[in-house]
């Protein structure tokens, strides 16, 4: 029996963006996923009219002075909303946040259920007070 591949799922890139054909830009995979981490944790709770609870506020700590404390509670926040929103396509085993000078960083290393990849991504907030 010969085994037929299929072609990766295409997802619409995040931001939306037209690509050079003048289509809209799409994207696979990882890359996929990394835009809905993306998502979860820039997207403040109350943003979405028809999902009020998503998000996880991460912009709302911009004007937060930038401390250990800011980096436990970032961990913690980011850990729970990537698991409550992506459940069902991640397992989140580790997030890592460190803050130099004036710059947060969050490190998510996560397994994709459907074929148990792992993924490390490393995403930087925007604008974290120092």
């Amino acid at each position: 029996m010969q085994r037929v591949l299929r072609p990766e799922p295409q997802w619409l890139d995040y931001p939306f963006s037209v690509a050079g054909n003048g289509r809209s830009a799409v994207t696979l995979g990882d890359d996929h996923i990394r835009d809905l981490i993306e998502q979860v944790l820039f997207t403040a709770p109350g943003e979405r009219v028809m999902l009020p609870d998503f998000g996880c506020g991460l912009l709302t700590l911009t004007f937060e002075p930038n401390s250990e404390l800011l980096a436990a509670a970032t961990q913690l926040l980011v850990r729970s909303s990537l698991q409550r929103w992506l459940g069902d396509l991640i397992d989140v085993s580790s997030v890592t946040v460190s803050n130099e000078d004036s710059t947060l960083s969050i490190g998510v290393e996560y397994s994709r259920l459907v074929d148990s990849t792992q993924v490390t991504e490393v995403i930087v907030a925007p604008g974290v007070a120092a």
